[in-house]
């Protein structure tokens, strides 16, 4: 009977089977259609992903050098102390005419006519006003410097700084752009001479705020952001880790531990900027703590990354296999034992992975700080976090609404430094997760 199969069954065998292919080739057309898709989506946000570092590396990396003077300043005594009082007034070595000092060093260097007062000045416009502050930081840590010519390295003026750097272009009108004829030419001359010329510029992690760019840097920031961010883990650490074991191991489930958990995940969504008026609130209006300190700003971002840690917390306590507490609890081990022994250690990876992330993006919030008036022209550096400080975000929001175009350049040499915490600090987070982590 097999042999002989009707014309019918061989007629209705056939479309069977190739609606079976034509199906197959419809599931493997629409898996390749997906994986372009993915690969396209994949495409488009690395390429955003370049052009975003690529317009701030391209703008930023040049912050990293400065453009310095080198000149033989003589520390004249009848400019500093002409009579003789700096060991019955210390305050004459402060209050002494120290860009006098910088003025005749340049004429001197340039072979300029003391007299022609335009072209001095000039001359004198090429060096950071900060000049003044270096010379009279000198002079009081040596007071026998006086009398004496010694080398000094200045600050080059933000404005020669941009043009040595070649951001300002010098063949267009001389009234147009801020750099003179007559400076371009001394650049040239002083550049040959290898007076002036371009070098690794550590002050931007040491300086601190600065109506001049030349002299502006994010050392009070780092500081104040370093304050911010140890707060921010002492305290949400063991809050956010012992939360996440109450709720997962030990509180009962009911009613108030649901909406306990609604709360927590919502609270995880909530914009920023509301913890900022929440801190504004509650520690500086009620408590009457003090504006732009270090430690308000973290009692707010400790606020904010509590959820994220809580959230991170019980993910990583629900991946511990049920089997673990099932063994502990049959060998006699108490419900404490069971968790602090055998599960959290488990955790540990996911527990250290959520800590990090959250504290990358505390350090990278910048709305709450502005709330609490974190945006404090602070010039010294905080001894504790309850003196003024600020962070580095919000030293780059600052930067961002400056008008001098060299401020441009400091804003993305700052925004590159965060992306350096950031990227080490999620570096650290893959590594601490891969050091702990056990497979089942």
């Amino acid at each position: 009977m097999t042999e002989f199969a009707s014309p019918t069954a061989r007629v209705s065998t056939r479309p069977a089977a190739s609606r079976r292919d034509i199906g197959i080739k419809r599931r493997y057309a629409a898996e390749r259609r997906f994986r372009a898709f993915g690969f396209g989506a994949i495409a488009i946000g690395l390429f955003f992903l370049a052009v975003l570092l690529w317009s701030v590396v391209s703008k930023g990396y040049t912050a990293f050098q400065q453009t310095t003077i080198t000149l033989p300043i003589e520390f004249s005594e009848k400019v500093i102390d002409p009579k003789n009082e700096r060991a019955t007034d210390p305050k004459q070595l402060f209050t002494a005419n120290y860009p006098l000092l910088v003025r005749e060093a340049l004429v001197k260097q340039l072979g300029l006519d003391p007299a022609k007062r335009p072209l001095v000045k000039q001359a004198t416009d090429m060096v950071s006003a900060s000049a003044r502050s270096q010379l009279r930081d000198i002079v009081v840590a040596d007071p026998t410097v006086i009398g004496k010519t010694i080398p000094v390295t200045l600050l080059a003026d933000a404005n020669i700084d941009s043009a040595f750097k070649g951001q300002i272009d010098l063949t267009v009108d001389e009234a147009r752009r801020k750099v003179e004829d007559e400076q371009v030419a001394w650049m040239n001359t002083l550049a040959e001479e290898g007076v002036l010329k371009k070098s690794f510029n550590t002050g931007i992690f040491t300086f601190g705020a600065s109506s001049r760019p030349e002299a502006a840097g994010v050392g009070v920031a780092l500081l104040g952001s370093l304050y911010m961010m140890l707060i921010v883990l002492v305290l949400s650490l063991p809050i956010g880790v012992a939360a996440s074991i109450y709720l997962e191991e030990f509180a009962p489930k009911n009613r108030l531990t649901d909406l306990i958990e609604v709360n927590i995940n919502n609270l995880a969504a909530v914009p920023s900027i509301v913890y900022g008026l929440l801190g504004l609130a509650v520690f500086i209006n009620f408590w009457g703590m003090p504006r732009s300190a270090a430690l308000v700003g973290a009692f707010v971002l400790t606020l904010m990354t509590l959820p994220t840690i809580i959230i991170a917390t019980r993910a990583a306590l629900k991946a511990v296999p049920p089997s673990i507490r099932s063994a502990a609890l049959g060998l006699g081990a108490s419900k404490m034992q069971t968790v602090f022994h055998h599960v959290l250690p488990l955790a540990m990876p996911g527990i250290l992975t959520g800590t990090i992330i959250g504290l990358a993006h505390a350090l990278g919030e910048t709305a709450p700080l502005l709330l609490i008036g974190m945006v404090a022209f602070v010039v010294d550096f905080p001894g504790s976090p309850l003196e003024p400080s600020t962070a580095l975000p919000v030293q780059i929001y600052m930067w961002a609404n400056e008008a001098e175009r060299a401020f441009v350049e400091r804003t993305s040499g700052a925004i590159i430094i965060l992306l350096i915490f950031l990227i080490f600090m999620n570096l650290g987070a893959i590594l601490l997760r891969r050091r702990f982590e056990r497979r089942w």
